[in-house]
């Protein structure tokens, strides 16, 4: 009997001995460890990649793509369009345009796309503008009448071949941060001319915040727009 406690004992005080051990080794240690080695080499993406207006202050994350949009002619009513702030360069769709039914609109929630597959309303393959309400072809024909309507000014009327595909579709997360230099470049003069600035200056603006491709390799070059945006509103007319 003596030896059974004994034994209960010993096995007890190594399980404790190890749990103890095993909190200090994995719950600590390692977790401190971590930490200061991400902070030491990689300082701003364990941050969060938080992008600063010029004043310092916290704008939001190179990560999360945001919306520009008009306040609300009535903040309470849910069902009120979204109409795009036109003096600032626009991401790429997020209002229901291929995203799920929650994560609408940059909400960060719940990430994830629509599940209508490519063709959803195509007719031989292409989008006709005819398309069915509701379906995919139908939201992508009006999203890029809007891009054109939006950004044609009397000097550069936008030709339907040059919406690239990022204009008028989400990503698969529904967050993309970036666009298209391509989308950004049909943007510029557009913007030039609702801030009142010379459109060389905002295309080299927009080269200056053009990414190449990562290692020179893979994936695409890309414009990050929240800080382009950010670059836009420092200019001295803002």
């Amino acid at each position: 009997m003596n030896n059974s406690v004994g034994n209960a004992a010993r096995l007890l005080g190594a399980g404790l001995r190890a749990l103890l051990v095993l909190t200090v080794i994995c719950g600590v240690i390692y977790p401190l460890a971590v930490t200061g080695i991400a902070q030491a080499l990689f300082n701003d993406n364990a941050n969060g990649s938080e992008i600063k207006d010029k004043n310092g202050q916290v704008v939001g994350s190179s990560l999360i793509g945001q919306t520009y949009n008009l306040p609300k002619n009535d903040p309470n009513n849910a069902e009120e369009a979204a109409r795009p702030d036109l003096k600032w360069f626009q991401p790429r769709p997020s209002n229901g345009l291929g995203s799920n039914s929650v994560n609408t609109r940059y909400a960060l929630i719940l990430s994830g796309a629509t599940n209508r597959s490519a063709d959803n309303g195509a007719v031989g393959g292409l989008c006709p503008a005819s398309a069915e309400e509701g379906t995919l072809c139908a939201q992508v024909v009006a999203a890029k009448d809007a891009v054109i309507a939006d950004n044609s000014t009397a000097s550069y009327p936008v030709k339907p071949e040059d919406v690239p595909a990022d204009a008028v579709t989400s990503s698969g997360s529904g967050l993309d941060a970036h666009i298209s230099p391509e989308y950004a470049k049909i943007q510029v003069h557009r913007v030039a001319e609702r801030n009142g600035l010379n459109v060389q200056q905002v295309e080299k603006l927009v080269a200056d915040h053009t990414a190449g491709r990562i290692l020179g390799f893979m994936g695409e070059p890309r414009v990050n727009v929240l800080e382009l945006n950010t670059a836009l509103k420092a200019l001295p007319q803002h």
